[in-house]
């Protein structure tokens, strides 16, 4: 509880400050609205830790806030005004639903005394947001704001993680309350059995083809450090569901590559001719099975072991023959004691997997895309180690996670969802959340412009990340869903574009343009070293 505060008089917006900052928030997003200006007010004399990153669209803010929650397992923040403000942050909540990141978006609303007047900028947000989030409230009671706030952190967090609505009416904000401070207990966090971990080992040790499948909410360092221990003194073959790239050490001899699209057609075989399948914090979604394919709905043919944190996601789509509610951290922790099986049946087809995945890595990808794999090679042997890497969605993504190595958690931060315009919020996010690390984001050109304002984010919060911009001058993943379906029929998806570091230049950022593999690695030093916010255009 926050000293000096237990019944004093508090105005509504010095409560919504004080809540965030007794749950431990120090960094929050939004654009700012009329419609909270309490809360803006409160922030002014509040702890010099904490910090509003003031954007310049509530779709960035709300993605950033996202990607927070992503990375920091901890709700991110985000804080927007009424009607057109929440419905542009939409896009952030529908994210969070999808990757399942905890994530709190705090919405100003109009007073309550003109509800249902259809008054300006009036929203239901319990109809608007009702499918998206996992729970949406409008306070309606200062007297309330403590011990609502409080439960959206723990129903933020709970379970499969996800995203909370709140709304926050006028007057509600102005009124004041003695209401104390509340901080939300820790979730409880259910531990596997001993005869899970025997059940988990014994279905392993009858099977002859058996792969795990990594990554998803509740992953952690220790998570994948004891997973790792596991996996190698038992030489199964595991393989990082969509986009959840870092949750298993890259490097190591029992990593076979990620479940993606355009994935490793062997790396697909492996799957689909395993007898048994150990899933381990992931939803297995349509992208991570090939639309559900892999493993088929509702009863695979594989021996499914599935592991989440959350209990509603076991047997949602798949009938698993083990169900195990539990901890991700806590789980591998416990399998990481588990005695290893002596000279395992499947010895000889994880070194084939793991042969194949380097043979997948390694094999050139065909037209343009083989330029651009030489352009990211050069640039992720000069990043260090423990780089975060942030992408959008379109098909230069494909080769950004297929040339893409991980090593450490956290260190990727993608939509599931599939969600453009990401990578640079995302990005931003990243660095806000972990300073000392370089933050990088790759991005499409239609993919860049749906939030490349956000530079000025970047700028004005001091903020100095690589952002890698990708240029084919056309919505690329559409385009070729429409030659495959309509050859020469282009319709759409020809895209005009800005000179691109000259637009970052305008926003006080570095801005280059990069021809060729030898301009980049002659110049890409000069960038990685630079203590603003830099962008390179590359054209292909």
């Amino acid at each position: 509880m926050l000293e000096g505060i237990m019944g004093a008089a508090r105005s509504g917006g010095q409560i919504v400050v004080d809540e965030l900052l007794a749950h431990g928030v120090t960094t929050a997003f939004g654009v700012p609205g009329e419609s909270f200006l309490p809360v803006l007010d409160a922030m002014y004399d509040s702890d010099p830790s904490f910090t509003f990153v003031t954007c310049r669209h509530e779709a960035g803010a709300a993605t950033m806030a996202e990607a927070t929650g992503k990375l920091t397992g901890k709700p991110g923040i985000c804080l927007v005004t009424r009607g057109p403000g929440a419905t542009h942050a939409s896009v952030g909540v529908h994210n969070a639903a999808q990757d399942s990141s905890p994530m709190i978006l705090f919405v100003g609303e109009p007073p309550n005394r003109a509800r249902h007047r259809d008054t300006f900028q009036e929203l239901d947000l319990e109809q608007t947001f009702g499918d998206l989030a996992k729970w949406v409230v409008s306070i309606r009671d200062t007297e309330r704001l403590p011990e609502l706030i409080s439960r959206a952190f723990r129903v933020a967090t709970g379970g499969r993680p996800g995203p909370v609505v709140i709304g926050l009416p006028e007057d509600m904000l102005f009124g004041e309350s003695e209401a104390e401070t509340v901080v939300a207990t820790p979730v409880a966090r259910p531990r596997p059995t001993g005869e899970q971990i025997a059940a988990v080992t014994a279905l392993l040790a009858e099977s002859e083809r058996p792969i795990g499948i990594v990554g998803g909410p509740g992953w952690s360092q220790g998570a994948a450090d004891g997973f790792k221990k596991f996996a190698e003194a038992w030489q199964l073959p595991v393989a990082n569901a969509f986009r959840r790239q870092d949750a298993f050490d890259n490097a190591s001899d029992c990593y076979v590559g990620d479940l993606g699209v355009q994935m490793n057609p062997r790396l697909a075989e492996q799957i689909t001719s395993a007898d048994a399948v150990l899933a381990i914090g992931c939803r297995l979604d349509a992208i991570t099975t090939a639309g559900y394919r892999l493993l088929e709905p509702p009863r695979p043919r594989q021996r499914l072991v599935h592991v989440h944190v959350g209990e509603d996601e076991l047997g949602r789509v798949y009938q698993p023959e083990l169900a195990i509610h539990s901890d991700i951290e806590a789980f591998c922790d416990e399998l990481s004691t588990a005695d290893a099986l002596p000279a395992p049946r499947w010895a000889d087809r994880a070194a084939a997997a793991r042969a194949g995945y380097r043979d997948w890595a390694a094999a050139e990808n065909q037209g343009e895309a083989v330029r651009l794999a030489e352009f990211l090679t050069v640039i992720y042997r000069k990043l260090p180690a423990d780089a975060l890497i942030a992408s959008g969605a379109g098909n230069y993504a494909v080769s950004v996670h297929r040339n893409s190595s991980f090593g450490s958690y956290p260190a990727q931060v993608a939509p599931t969802s599939g969600s453009m315009g990401y990578g640079l919020p995302a990005a931003i996010a990243a660095k806000a959340a972990f300073p000392k690390r370089m933050s990088v984001a790759f991005a499409g050109d239609g993919c860049f412009l749906m939030s490349g304002n956000e530079l000025a984010t970047a700028v004005q919060h001091d903020l100095p990340v690589l952002v890698v911009v990708i240029n084919n001058s056309m919505y690329g993943t559409i385009r070729a869903h429409q030659e495959k379906q309509y050859p020469g029929r282009v319709v759409g998806t020809s895209l005009v574009n800005p000179d691109f570091a000259r637009y970052a230049r305008a926003f006080g950022c570095v801005g280059e343009v990069v021809n060729t593999v030898e301009e980049l690695t002659e110049q890409l030093d000069q960038f990685l070293a630079g203590d603003r916010p830099t962008l390179l255009e590359i054209r292909v």
